[in-house]
């Protein structure tokens, strides 16, 4: 980890002093997230309710610029500008990005299953479409144990995929099967949730200072 990528963590500490003793989860979810890019996979998010929104407000944030200008590769940059003035304009609209996914967004495939089948598991029958070996699975429950974020991890795991949970005190169920867990010290929901934000930005903003 670069120094410049340890300090944005050390500055959550320093700002939320309550997340302390989460540091060591938060580093490990770090460098799990940080391999699965490395080795070009892809992270896929979901949660219920606000958690929900947070997962779509994570992916806007990897798939994107955050706190620092991205470059494009300088080859697929080539590669466009052999398409003239369009391909200009793009290289110089687009930004550097990493890949990620939010369970969240495929209301018709989630609607139907659920319909069909049942809600518990429409983010496992995602995942088990969608993901591969070497993924990354983010997900957010306040209280741990939120069935459709569980059943996803379970196939994740036998996939091959691995897991951050962000949770509440204590971590709930997720705790048990997760690779990681960053549990929070509140218990409410909302004030869960307003620790999860903090967590996932320094998240991405160390991501963004690790590849870009």
């Amino acid at each position: 980890m670069k120094a410049s990528t340890q300090k944005i963590l050390e500055e959550l500490v320093e700002k939320y002093p309550q997340l302390q003793d989460c540091f060591t989860d938060i580093e490990k979810a770090f460098l799990l997230l940080k391999s699965c890019f490395e080795n070009g996979g892809r992270v896929f998010t979901c949660g219920n309710g606000g958690s929900s929104a947070d997962s779509e407000h994570i992916v806007g944030e990897l798939l994107k610029s955050f706190k620092k200008y991205r470059p494009i590769d300088k080859k697929f940059a080539e590669n466009l500008q052999a398409f003239g003035a369009d391909g200009a304009y793009l290289c110089e609209k687009l930004e550097g990005s990493l890949p990620a996914y939010s369970l969240n967004s495929q209301t018709g495939v989630m609607t139907a299953f659920a319909n069909d089948k049942s809600w518990d598991a429409t983010f496992a029958q995602q995942l088990y479409g969608l993901g591969s070996s070497g993924d990354c699975l983010l997900t957010m429950s306040t209280s741990g144990n939120s069935k459709n974020c569980l059943y996803a991890v379970l196939v994740g795991k036998a996939k091959g995929i691995s897991s951050i949970a962000l949770t509440g005190t204590g971590g709930g169920k997720l705790k048990t099967v997760a690779d990681c867990t960053i549990a929070v010290p509140e218990t409410e929901t909302y004030k869960v949730q307003e620790l999860h934000l903090p967590v996932y930005h320094c998240l991405c903003a160390m991501l963004e200072e690790e590849f870009f």
